[in-house]
């Protein structure tokens, strides 16, 4: 390909122009669909005239303030817009389409650390980052209203991908989607959609959450949101979107006060998230993987070492865990009459009891048995890399692989991870970003597949390795209780 400065492309909506920055074409804040009226679902985007500089991302959907995201949302419109970085528009390359994650509550394809441009380059694919709605806009269950707006985004995102990313040197036929954390809930929900079959051929879940909702549950939390503004959920609309987030984050500051309601989405702080509605998301991926769903799709699924220390870092238990918090944590989230008793059979200070069982519940568990549940070609993994940042506390916390698999090492908030010496994090980053691309390529990422006699795992560390998944105390216990990481389907305290 002969390098343009300012590359331009005709997608169906119109022509986009772009521009080149380190031998990759960039081009940003394309629109995808529109969403016409509020809590509606997304609707194909209007064509424009002329050429459209697509340079800058587009405006964020409505944000929590964790982190400082509700700074980032200026717009009550135009969300809805996608980003694509390709080593060469005139090729038929691999196709990554990435899904950020952000608990449900906040997130955006703009940050830093979500550049494709060295993914895109080394990899020698087309990267694809995208924004969907979040929090109340995009999960709240609203009567009269589509359920799971934000998966119906990530659809009509995928769809844009199919009809239009040949422009951008893509092929449809080669596509790999694939998130972390609250984008990889929403990987898994996809592989259950029926509205997504057949928009992917390869799926890649980081750390999948457990949190998936029964409509009741759901509607219950929304109806207690609108309250607070002395509204019913059919009125939110009445308020403007930059004004929602604060009210679900000020149900999050106080959601323990409904614990006997909704269970355990009250004890781990989750107001929204996908809803099973029996339309959109039939059943849970689980079982829906378990029923065949996806079987044709190839997938690689796996976690963290240390999911739940970034959570106790901002919670600021890190380290202070007194017997009588290890003691409730396992008693609320320990699978079956015995689970608590059999962790503590295993052993553990109250920090690492803690630790673990919350990591088991809400991520290590869900990714492993969703891979035990898959009936298609499956591969498994586990990053357990100690990051040195921030003087090693947080070892391999949850989020740790997204600046190793995009290479983004210096910059966005997770770098803050991975201190100043960056010799470990490139070699541990080149394993990862290595095996997504040849994955995304061939679908094979360097490793056997997964089965229940072997379990061969994937270990990314500085010293890579490829050993049964751990017998140790989680899966034994877990073992048994497939489904079991599911509780927040029902909300019974």
């Amino acid at each position: 390909m002969v390098a343009v400065a300012e590359p331009e492309v005709r997608v169906a909506a119109g022509a986009v122009r772009g521009r080149l920055e380190s031998g990759v074409a960039v081009f940003k804040g394309i629109p995808f669909a529109e969403t016409p009226a509020r809590f509606a679902a997304p609707e194909p985007v209007a064509t424009w005239d002329g050429t459209r500089d697509a340079l800058s991302y587009g405006p964020p959907p409505p944000q929590s303030g964790f982190f400082g995201m509700d700074a980032l949302a200026k717009s009550p419109d135009g969300w809805l817009t996608v980003n694509v970085w390709t080593p060469d528009p005139a090729a038929n390359l691999p196709v990554m389409v990435w899904i950020q994650g952000g608990g449900y509550v906040f997130g955006t394809s703009g940050l830093p650390e979500y550049d494709g441009g060295r993914l895109a380059r080394d990899g020698g694919v087309v990267v694809v980052t995208f924004n969907y709605r979040v929090g109340i806009e995009g999960f709240a269950q609203i009567e009269a209203a589509p359920a799971n707006r934000g998966l119906l985004d990530q659809v009509a995102a995928l769809e844009w991908v199919r009809d239009n990313i040949g422009a951008f040197g893509g092929d449809p036929d080669q596509v790999t989607v694939f998130g972390q954390s609250a984008g990889g809930g929403s990987v898994a929900a996809l592989l259950a959609m029926p509205r997504a079959a057949g928009l992917f051929r390869r799926a890649i879940v980081q750390s999948m959450p457990s949190t998936f909702f029964t409509p009741e549950l759901a509607a219950d939390i929304a109806g207690v949101l609108a309250a607070e503004l002395g509204l019913k959920p059919t009125e939110l609309a009445t308020v403007a979107p930059g004004d929602l987030p604060a009210v679900g984050d000020a149900l999050m500051a106080n959601i323990g006060r409904y614990a006997d309601r909704w269970g355990l989405a009250a004890h781990r702080r989750v107001p929204v998230g996908p809803v099973v509605d029996g339309s959109t998301l039939p059943t849970d991926p689980w079982r829906a993987l378990a029923d065949g769903a996806a079987r044709d799709v190839d997938l690689i699924v796996g976690h963290v070492r240390d999911e739940q220390r970034l959570f106790a870092l901002i919670d600021g238990t890190l380290g202070q865990i007194t017997e009588e918090q290890a003691a409730t944590a396992l008693t609320l989230f320990a699978p079956g009459p015995d689970g608590a008793a059999r962790y503590r059979a295993a052993g553990g200070s109250p920090d690492e009891l803690y630790e673990q069982v919350h990591s088991d519940w809400l991520f290590r568990m869900p990714s492993l048995h969703l891979a035990e549940a898959h009936t298609g070609r499956t591969f498994v993994y586990e990053l357990t890399w100690p990051a040195p940042g921030m003087g090693g506390v947080l070892g391999a916390c949850h989020g740790l692989d997204v600046p190793l698999v995009f290479g983004n090492l210096t910059s966005g908030q997770p770098a803050m991870l991975l201190g100043d010496d960056l010799a470990a994090a490139e070699v541990v980053s080149a394993q990862m970003r290595t095996a997504w691309t040849t994955f995304a390529t061939d679908g094979d990422p360097g490793w056997p597949g997964y089965d229940r006699d072997k379990r061969l795992t994937r270990v990314f560390d500085t010293e890579p390795a490829v050993v049964p998944y751990p017998e140790e105390v989680s899966r034994r216990i877990w073992q048994d209780h497939v489904f079991s990481v599911l509780p927040l389907i029902t909300g019974a305290a």
